[in-house]
């Protein structure tokens, strides 16, 4: 058995499916680059028929990337795979991932269809797709809940048809590790040719099983992972690329070797959480704020004297450089070029001075500027391309006293103002900006997110608010939390649809 394991990243497909976090094409640009200097084999770059938007990032995204192969999904249709070969035709190497639900609940109630129809849909699409490209993925949606021995029936039939991939998704995260492995195993051991293709994992965690199910599938032959950074992903996310790439480093798991570059995770990671304005946990393992933290006396002292008795990873293993360059207000141009480069940001000198301007404006207001802090300037949408845009905001508040704001808004070169009291500071500069834009909005979600633990910390707002039956989501960063929230709430004005 082939002691390679292929990573396949789907960060830019199945974790962009989560609400609020979409990219633009720049942006998906520079997460791929990133993702090609992480050492992933596959980026899944976007489902081409679905809108203009992720036809297009495929495009551009093939154009980017030289070694990984680019992948499109499509469903079991025509021109679903007409429309991906057509996103696909400047990737030097190619693939094309269709699929369809073997479930029998899919089959039932999402069909209307039959068991036999279902695997002569299959091998069609299969069929379909190796007329354009080589590198054929077929997905089995709800391969999870299908039994094993149709399930096999479905596999063996489009291995025949010309599929190199074979994918066997838990889609709803129902599956025990047990469980899935057994699945995996059976495949294995019932398909004729499965020898002859890589057999992928694709995992949901929504209870909270996707990496021990990934895990199961590797043990029983399964030579592929489909992955996301920071396991992000529709519903409770994906199988997190971090943990799956560390798990293989530090067991050197069963001989399986990857091709990614762990010293770039940790860089990725905040990446891709400032550019879809998606918090890390602070506890998540391997990459959150916390996963090198010991506050326990005993484990203090214990690190101290020998940083194996309670680290069974070095934090240089994933990219976090304790000696990293510290930028302050008296940082130069070339220091803060340097420092987004090491964070996989490439910018021209008009972009740089833009974002050095603001990176010193932040520095001095702040001792020492993050590389959190670096992101967001460099991945926060332009203000000055808004049609609502905050001028001014002074807020008075304090014990024993109502809150009262005061806001002055840009509104396509219009300027208004207005005042309000509130209880508290946020609540009386949104009911402030409210009298200014007149709409029926409701808030229907408030997060604030500190990057670190200094009081002159960056704070992250993220926002959703209710317009007109539709939701809209918003992010604002600021040294001052009433000014992030007034920023998020802008920014989601600033995407309503009248």
């Amino acid at each position: 058995m082939d002691d390679r394991l292929y990573v396949f990243d789907t960060t830019l497909r199945d974790g962009e499916q989560v609400p609020g976090c979409q990219l633009n094409t720049v942006e998906k640009i520079q997460v791929a680059r990133q993702l090609e200097q992480l050492g992933v084999d596959v980026i899944e770059a976007g489902f081409p028929v679905s809108s203009p938007g992720d036809f297009n990032s495929v495009i551009e995204i093939s154009k980017a990337v030289t070694w990984p192969v680019v992948c499109a999904l499509t469903r079991a249709v025509e021109r679903d795979i007409d429309v991906a070969a057509e996103s696909l035709r400047h990737a030097k190497r190619k693939r094309i991932h269709t699929g369809i639900g073997t479930s029998d609940a899919h089959i039932r109630y999402k069909f209307n269809s039959t068991r036999e129809e279902i695997i002569e849909r299959a091998v069609k699409a299969v069929k379909y797709a190796r007329r354009y490209v080589e590198d054929v993925e077929f997905y089995a949606e709800d391969a999870g809940r299908t039994d094993n021995e149709y399930l096999a029936r479905v596999i063996e039939a489009v291995v025949k048809a010309g599929a190199t991939v074979v994918n066997i998704p838990d889609t709803t995260g129902y599956c025990l590790p047990e469980e899935y492995g057994r699945k995996i195993k059976y495949l294995m051991e019932h398909v004729d040719g499965i020898d002859k293709v890589v057999v992928s994992t694709h995992c949901h965690n929504d209870l909270g099983l996707a990496t021990a199910n990934t895990l199961s599938g590797i043990m029983n032959g399964a030579r592929q992972v489909e992955v996301t950074i920071n396991g992000i992903g529709e519903r409770a996310g994906n199988t997190s690329l971090e943990e799956i790439a560390m798990i293989m480093k530090c067991h050197q798991f069963k001989g399986i070797d990857t091709n990614i570059n762990t010293t770039k995770i940790y860089p990725t990671s905040r990446m891709v959480s400032s550019l879809m304005n998606m918090p890390v946990q602070p506890n998540k393992a391997v990459v959150g704020r916390n996963a090198f933290a010991h506050s326990s006396g005993i484990h203090q002292d214990g690190v101290l004297k020998n940083a194996q008795t309670y680290e069974i990873m070095s934090p240089h293993d994933i990219g976090l450089d304790d000696n990293s360059i510290v930028l302050t207000a008296r940082s130069g141009r070339a220091a803060l070029k340097f420092r987004l480069e090491a964070l996989g940001v490439s910018v021209d000198e008009k972009k740089l001075d833009r974002l050095y301007q603001k990176f010193l404006a932040m520095a001095d207001r702040k001792k020492e500027v993050n590389d959190d802090d670096i992101l967001t300037l460099a991945g926060a949408n332009q203000a000055e391309s808004h049609a609502v845009r905050l001028d001014y905001l002074q807020v008075t508040t304090g014990m024993g006293v109502r809150s009262v704001a005061s806001i002055g808004l840009d509104i396509s070169g219009q300027k208004f103002e207005a005042a309000a009291t509130g209880n508290g500071p946020v609540d009386a500069a949104i009911k402030a900006l409210k009298k200014i834009i007149q709409k029926q909005m409701v808030m229907k979600e408030f997060t604030i997110q500190a990057i670190s633990k200094g009081s002159d910390d960056m704070g992250k707002v993220h926002m959703q608010v209710e317009y007109n039956g539709s939701l809209y989501y918003g992010f604002g960063a600021n040294t001052d939390i009433v000014t992030a929230s007034v920023e998020a709430y802008i920014d989601c004005i600033n995407k309503f649809r009248d």
